[in-house]
């Protein structure tokens, strides 16, 4: 560990600014994937900023885009027996987490273990970041992830919840609040993977909706769940992260519960329209959004610069 001190939170049971900095989706043919997202086949023009080595030894392959300072996560599994390789078995392709970055993730820890609020499957520290994965039983629109440094336990029908944090460092000094920071699942060279953060500004990551699962109408309580147990802000049935909000839509027959959409905000109305019309050209457009990975995308004009509240 540094010697860089946490935020914390004022107190245990408080929201706290949280900010929506990853979403990861698994896809069963990632090559597929890969060029469905990136530059190589236009649909939304960004680039792989990274692709992790070490998860072959929890048999998973990824790459990630950068959506301005947040990214889009793509997992597929490589070997037999992973929670990934069951999820596609049971739904196609899909959700698969939704990664948090909070102020203080080991004060939160403390304050969900002291209730008793949600299993932790591991916690994990290394280099100023901590690390917190939950087990998703017991979640409303369950398929979260609040950061993984470690995918070694999945479980669950939806998204796994993981929450993390970075200390203040010289390098680091606003966690949460600058656009471009340093995000340990890119890997140890910012450097390297700062600029493709700035090429992709025109981007930004609105929202996403999750399903609850079958029956289930509560889309309210499923807000207020997240809200006592992460800390995340809430308004109604969204929560309201420092970047984008997350909502809940009630659970159908037929319809898996976990991830629904993603919005995604483009500044420029040259670049949402090239996005369009070639996501058209493929044959990927619906009713207002495109169908990617198992997944509808909202493309929204958006001013980024003008905008108030959102990194």
């Amino acid at each position: 560990m540094s010697g860089a001190k946490n935020i914390g939170l004022k107190s245990g049971s408080a929201p706290s600014p949280t900010r929506l900095r990853q979403i990861a989706l698994v896809a069963k043919d990632l090559e597929r994937a890969k060029c469905l997202l990136p530059v190589q086949t236009h649909v939304i023009g960004t680039e792989v900023i990274y692709e992790d080595p070490t998860l072959r030894q929890w048999g998973l392959k990824n790459f990630l885009i950068p959506l301005g300072g947040d990214f889009i996560e793509i997992v597929s599994p490589v070997k037999p027996n992973t929670t990934a390789g069951r999820l596609l078995s049971k739904r196609g392709d899909g959700g698969y987490m939704i990664i948090m970055q909070t102020e203080d993730a080991r004060k939160r820890r403390d304050f969900i273990k002291s209730k008793g609020l949600a299993k932790l499957i591991l916690t994990h520290e290394h280099d100023g970041v901590v690390c917190t994965q939950y087990h998703p039983k017991g979640f409303k629109g369950r398929l979260p992830r609040l950061v993984s440094c470690c995918r070694l336990q999945r479980s669950g029908g939806g998204m796994i919840p993981e929450l993390d944090s970075h200390d203040i460092t010289t390098d680091d000094p606003k966690p949460l609040t600058a656009r471009f920071l340093p995000w340990h699942a890119c890997g140890p060279n910012y450097k390297a993977y700062y600029s493709g953060m700035q090429r992709s500004s025109h981007f930004s990551l609105e929202g996403a909706v999750c399903r609850l699962e079958p029956g289930d109408v509560g889309h309210e309580a499923a807000a207020k769940q997240w809200e006592d147990i992460f800390g995340v802000t809430r308004s109604r049935d969204l929560l309201a992260f420092t970047n984008a909000r997350l909502g809940f839509i009630r659970g159908l027959e037929g319809q898996p519960e976990g991830l629904a959409s993603i919005t995604v905000g483009v500044n420029g109305k040259d670049k949402l329209a090239g996005i369009l019309e070639r996501a058209s050209e493929k044959g990927l457009c619906g009713d207002g959004w495109i169908n990617m990975i198992g997944v509808k995308w909202y493309f929204v004009l958006t001013g980024v610069g003008d905008s108030k509240g959102k990194l």
